[in-house]
């Protein structure tokens, strides 16, 4: 049997690129797979027809005076999604989303993970401020547990067997993080199988606010998935097993979007509220799938926080921007509302099954002693110590997509800034592409040259770029020398290598 490589396939086209003469039975196979691909339509489901799940927290399997530990294992499960059918998974215990860890800032996490699925996995905490060695680098890798996976590539990184111990110092304020797959050419697949889960800081400072906590706090991870007729995960893998050649077929190499919204891996599920404030940590753990989130009421959002903290100050936004991996930490007061009362949260980017995210169903009055205080975090923007900004361009060429007109390279540095070091990256866009570097939070300084926008505002770690636009990004390094990844999180974009690396030294 002829064995391609990912240079053939993308000369081939499956994953992007100009054709080439090839024999006419691979042309057939290749057309006929992404032609049936690209036909797959997910079951209907009537939306609003189940309660919306929340994720469990994590208990910690033992705690010390300084530090808590926590076990998860990476396994095969199954979730009831869609009406009579049973989906296969792949979770944090088994389960999508996996369980939620709540941590304290200044106040250390451990976390073993122990890898049962039958591929390789890379971890990572997104948004964490974390040592390199536990920071989720492609390449470094957990073996299967059972079994003789390879790897085909020279995986340029710490590989063990089974199980590894990640460390959180948390040296970071209050913040809605998750983890989820990194592993070198196989983060989208992985991570479509459900391989995400919430890690939330919290703060004293954070805690003495007043705002809405307990039972009115609540995560919301926004996902699309399609599926096949059986209930299973329809995802369009070149290599269905996850272990030889990366890449997706035909169209989706611009990202996979899925045609059926789920939250908390629920389809468009409902939510009774009180009539007081909730709190939504809100996540776009998609693929690719951008969404701009609306009240059909017209109300606004109250924004208290971005990806890595509070706001300096709550701000009020009638709509939602949020690209993969970004977080909005927001307010709805249903105290406005009487019992009865539907707000559908709306996609306005999205038609048919696609334009209705979920639903809240306010079901009571209720005492409601939360407030928004008029400031909430404390923080100033640093002065640049690198007078000349970097440059970073994403793009697509030779055949896929790059950054600066190159695709990964575990044997290049993009990028040595020195520990210690704030300086400006610029980056710009010929599409659609979320920016996130690991490590680092950044502030938006300008957009196209002007003001960025108000959905920029605080402690970021992934932005949007649309086609065209630019950003100026200012950016820390502190407290840890080593490798870390700068990439697009379209999932299929940075499977196809459009990432980079920089070395703090």
């Amino acid at each position: 049997m002829t064995r391609f490589s990912r240079r053939d396939l993308l000369k081939l086209g499956l994953i992007g690129g100009a054709s080439v003469a090839l024999p006419l039975g691979v042309w057939d196979l290749a057309g006929a797979r992404i032609r049936a691909a690209e036909a797959v339509i997910s079951p209907s489901v009537a939306p609003f027809g189940v309660d919306l799940p929340i994720p469990p927290v994590l208990a910690p399997s033992a705690t010390e005076a300084a530090a808590d530990h926590y076990v998860i294992t990476q396994q095969e499960g199954m979730a009831n999604i869609l009406p009579g059918r049973q989906t296969p998974i792949w979770g944090y215990n088994g389960s999508f989303p996996g369980p939620t860890i709540v941590a304290q800032a200044g106040r250390t996490t451990n976390v073993h993970q122990i890898n049962h699925l039958p591929v390789p996995v890379a971890t990572h905490l997104h948004g964490g401020h974390t040592p390199p060695a536990s920071d989720g680098y492609p390449m470094d890798l957990i073996l299967p547990m059972q079994g003789s996976a390879t790897i085909e590539h020279d995986h340029h990184g710490t590989v063990v067997q089974g199980e590894k111990l990640y460390t959180y110092p948390n040296q970071q304020p209050a913040s809605m993080h998750w983890i989820h797959d990194h592993r070198m050419d196989f983060s989208g697949p992985q991570v479509y199988r459900g391989l995400a889960a919430f890690y939330l800081i919290h703060d004293p400072l954070e805690d003495a606010l007043g705002l809405p906590a307990s039972d009115h706090e609540v995560p919301l991870m926004i996902a699309d998935r399609t599926f096949n007729k059986d209930g299973s995960f329809f995802y369009p893998a070149i290599d269905p097993t996850y272990m030889t050649t990366p890449g997706v077929l035909g169209k989706f190499s611009n990202g996979m979007l899925g045609d059926t919204i789920l939250v908390n891996g629920a389809v468009q599920p409902r939510f009774a509220v009180d009539g007081a404030r909730y709190r939504f940590r809100i996540l776009n753990a998609s693929n690719a799938r951008v969404y701009r989130l609306a009240l059909s009421t017209g109300e606004a959002f109250t924004q208290i926080g971005s990806d890595a903290g509070l706001l300096a100050a709550p701000q009020q936004l009638a709509t939602l921007t949020i690209s993969p991996a970004e977080r909005f930490d927001v307010v709805i007061d249903f105290g406005q509302y009487p019992p009865g009362t539907q707000v559908i949260l709306l996609n306005q980017l999205g038609t048919g099954r696609q334009a209705q995210v979920m639903r809240f169903d306010v079901v009571r009055t209720a005492r409601d002693d939360s407030h928004i205080p008029a400031q909430l975090a404390d923080f100033t923007l640093p002065e640049s110590t690198h007078a000349t900004p970097r440059t970073f361009q994403m793009f697509y060429g030779l055949g896929g997509w790059t950054i600066n007109g190159h695709y990964f390279d575990p044997d290049r540095i993009d990028a040595a800034p020195k520990l210690g070091a704030t300086e400006i990256w610029e980056v710009t866009s010929d599409n659609t592409h979320p920016f996130h570097p690991h490590l680092v939070h950044f502030h938006v300084l300008s957009r196209n040259g002007g003001p960025p926008l108000p959905e920029d505002a605080g402690r970021k770690d992934t932005v949007l770029l649309r086609a065209g636009e630019k950003v100026r990004l200012l950016m820390q390094f502190t407290d840890y020398r080593g490798k870390y990844v700068f990439h697009c999180h379209n999932l299929e974009h940075e499977d196809m290598r459009m990432m980079g690396q920089f070395q703090v030294s």
